[in-house]
């Protein structure tokens, strides 16, 4: 064993009580032990030492045991009563190093944080997304396949909790609002079509008494909004003026009242970005707009209303539509229309596509008699226009209501008949659904309980219309629709009378509250029931109103236009009116009478005729509709007008009819219009969505009409493709400056017998 002593120099101890501990290392066994040194401080009482520091065992540095001889060599530090152990301060050096590893440790912790954040909000995001729809607590926006949003709607009658919302397959759900007012909301995708995604929507609230509102934005993405209904001031794309509080979305006669909406509608809207909604039939639909922010209100509600909740159920509102989202516009229209429209199954007679028809209205108005009629008859023969179809219109009968003809007006009306007949004309008579007081058939109606009633139902509601006063017949009841019909087809059998003229039908002219054999949830119905008397004289006959009515085999007519150039039930307002009930799945459509009807208050010319310039532009659009009427005869004005109307019924009989009668008979089978937009055939086309003057007869014939007072000549806009006017100018693509003759331009796919046929019938 060796051992080694290693004392420190005194000098290093300045503290005379203490001195170096000796210390002894034992190294057992192999090689000298290499030397080390620890310092330590021991009192000089080696005993107190021991007493007060027990001893511990140490082990080798190699980690093998001490042996028990070498515990002496234990070392022993002494600490002093006043010694206070302080932590070590980090040097400076390792204070940044220190920071750092704090700040990288809080940074990591945030991070952490983040992404548990980050992965619940994707968790939510992927809950409340549908396939190309994103939800959001105040609203949804829908893209294409292309990703681009083509669709926008905001919820206005409250936001959503999301925390409420879950994803079920194709179904996303929601329970409650954010103030925690509980609903039924959901979101359902469907895929009918490759081409084509569509979303349900439903919004119903739990508790009765509130409304429901959706605002639907028409500008985003530059988007053209198209359908809905017939209205006063008419405009192609949709124009918004104004604001508009949400109105129930009800037939309306918007000529003899300030309605927001016509005769003709539907809860259907389309739009040029391929998106296109179809509110639901059990919807109490209102409808407003809002003009600053392009959007259109879309209201549920069961107060104020003429709308009812269905029988047993409480009057807790639902909104519920349905947005489909396709390729292009005119792909997603004709989706919607064979989906959520019913079509013609039969088509009126080829006569009524072929030839002008004469109403006695604005020649004779209620003053109407024979002498007048027979006189109308020889006027429109005398001038070289074929015997057609003539309507004896308005007052005929001694009372509004009555199916009798006035004895001291028609004498003969027998012999009447029989001349026309025999002249080659096809009469049709003018009705109504209204059965004034001082009828000879009220008392009937009321005995037999025909009669829309007052809300108690014991009597029956007396309404204002522009004859009087009257009750109005109940549709819907099997009682009122034989006597109404069964008084028709007696005229038909005794007069040999060809068809009838159904006039009025809107809702505006039912009581604010009233009461029908069947309850009515929704008042349009009764409209509807009433476009089906028309069904057994479809052939010729004319309605003017229209409500899911697509199956109706006749001629709808628009409301009755003032005799003005511009928008407002003017020349301008026609073709927008027609493309607009032409979307709406109405494919047979009349016009109204050339030059408008001529009331002097409401005409430009203040006469009793409607402006010469105006009624020849008038003329020369309506040769093209699908039907054409007269009611101011040309011979008002002079030899060159008349010349002027020959032209263009020939031209009509001979090139516009046959094209006519050749769609008529597509409709049935694919329910495409038969006047079409210019979109139609080019729907990536951009301007093409603009044109409100022009209009396509199928496919493959435009025209465009000179709509402005004073000119000669107009631009006109061609699609895609290569046109030729009927003078076999050749055109491409683009705006083209055309003489105001040159109103027709043709597709270059029609054959060229029809070129030949625009050659004969058309000069300068």
């Amino acid at each position: 064993m060796q051992c080694a002593v290693i004392t420190p120099q005194p000098s290093y101890y300045p503290c005379p009580n203490l001195r170096p501990a000796r210390f002894r290392l034992a190294l057992s066994g192999g090689p000298p032990a290499r030397s080390f040194l620890n310092w330590g401080l021991m009192p000089q009482n080696s005993q107190e030492n021991s007493q007060a520091y027990p001893r511990r065992r140490s082990g080798s540095h190699t980690g093998r045991k001490t042996p028990e001889t070498l515990a002496a060599a234990t070392m022993y530090t002494f600490l002093p009563d006043n010694f206070s152990p302080t932590k070590p301060k980090p040097s400076k050096e390792l204070k940044p190093l220190l920071g750092s590893a704090v700040l990288g440790l809080l940074l990591v912790l945030a991070a952490v944080v983040a992404w548990c954040y980050y992965s619940a909000s994707l968790r939510k995001a992927e809950r409340l997304r549908a396939e190309l729809l994103d939800l959001n607590r105040g609203g949804f926006s829908i893209r294409n396949q292309k990703g681009e949003q083509v669709f926008r709607l905001a919820f206005r009658s409250g936001v959503l909790d999301l925390d409420s919302c879950s994803r079920d397959g194709a179904l996303l759900g929601c329970s409650r609002t954010a103030d925690g007012r509980p609903l039924h909301f959901f979101i359902q995708t469907v895929r009918p079509k490759d081409t084509v995604m569509c979303y349900r929507v439903r919004w119903e609230e739990a508790a009765p008494g509130r409304a429901v509102e959706h605002a639907m934005f028409l500008g985003d993405a530059g988007a053209h909004w198209y359908g809905g209904a017939e209205m006063k001031t008419q405009h192609w794309p949709i124009r918004l003026d104004g604001q508009q509080e949400p109105q129930p979305f009800v037939t309306s006669d918007v000529y003899s009242s300030d309605a927001a909406f016509g005769g003709i509608l539907e809860r259907y809207w389309l739009s040029s970005r391929a998106a296109a909604i179809k509110v639901n039939d059990s919807v109490p639909f209102h409808l407003g707009w809002n003009s600053t922010e392009r959007s259109l209100r879309l209201q549920a509600r069961y107060h104020d209303t003429p709308y009812k909740p269905p029988a047993g159920r409480a009057a807790a509102p639902e909104l519920s539509y349905r947005v489909c989202v396709g390729s292009d516009v005119t792909s997603i229209h004709k989706y919607m229309v064979r989906r959520y429209f019913n079509k013609p199954s039969r088509v009126p007679a080829p006569e009524a596509f072929r030839d002008p028809i004469w109403s006695t209205w604005v020649l004779y108005g209620r003053a109407v008699d024979q002498d007048k009629v027979q006189r109308f008859a020889q006027q429109i023969r005398q001038h070289r226009f074929n015997s057609s179809h003539l309507e004896i219109d308005d007052m005929y009968t001694p009372a509004y209501g009555d199916f009798d003809f006035d004895e001291a007006k028609f004498p003969n009306a027998s012999d009447m008949f029989r001349r026309l007949r025999d002249a080659g004309f096809r009469v049709t008579l003018w009705v109504h659904p209204f059965v004034n007081y001082n009828s000879s058939r009220f008392g009937e109606g009321v005995e037999r309980e025909l009669f829309v009633r007052e809300p108690t139902g014991r009597l029956p509601a007396l309404v204002r219309w522009w004859n009087g006063i009257g009750a109005v017949l109940d549709f819907t009841r099997p009682e009122a629709r034989d006597w109404f019909q069964g008084h028709l087809r007696r005229l038909r059998s005794r007069y040999s009378v060809a068809s009838f003229k159904f006039d009025a039908g809107e809702v505006s002219y039912l009581p604010r509250d009233f009461s029908t054999y069947r309850p009515l949830s929704d008042p349009n119905i009764w409209s509807r029931r009433y476009t089906e008397m028309a069904l057994p004289f479809f052939s010729l006959a004319e309605v003017r109103v229209g409500y899911q009515s697509q199956n109706i085999s006749c001629f709808f007519r628009l409301v009755d236009r003032d005799s003005v150039w511009g928008y407002d039930l003017g020349l301008r307002s026609l073709i927008p009116a027609v493309l607009t009930v032409s979307m709406l799945g109405y494919p047979f459509i009349l016009p109204d009478m050339v030059g408008g009807n001529a009331v002097s208050e409401r005409s430009t010319s203040g006469g009793d005729v409607p402006e010469r310039e105006l009624y020849v532009r008038w003329l020369e659009v309506a040769a093209f509709m699908p039907a054409m009427q007269f009611s101011v005869p040309p011979w008002r004005y002079d030899a060159e007008v008349v010349a002027i109307a020959h032209k263009f019924t020939a031209l009509r009989a001979s090139l516009v009819a046959p094209l006519l009668l050749e769609l008529a008979g597509e409709v049935t089978d694919t329910g495409d219009p038969i006047v079409r937009p210019l979109w139609w055939i080019a729907p990536g086309d951009e301007t093409a969505h603009r044109i409100d003057s022009q209009f396509l007869i199928g496919d493959t014939l435009l025209v465009a009409p000179v709509l402005e007072p004073g000119k000669q000549e107009r631009d006109v806009y061609l699609p895609a493709g290569k046109w030729r006017s009927y003078k076999a100018g050749a055109y491409n693509h683009t705006f083209k400056t055309i003489p105001s003759s040159l109103r027709v331009l043709k597709h270059q796919v029609l054959g060229t017998s029809l070129m030949s046929a625009l050659d004969k019938h058309t000069s300068n």
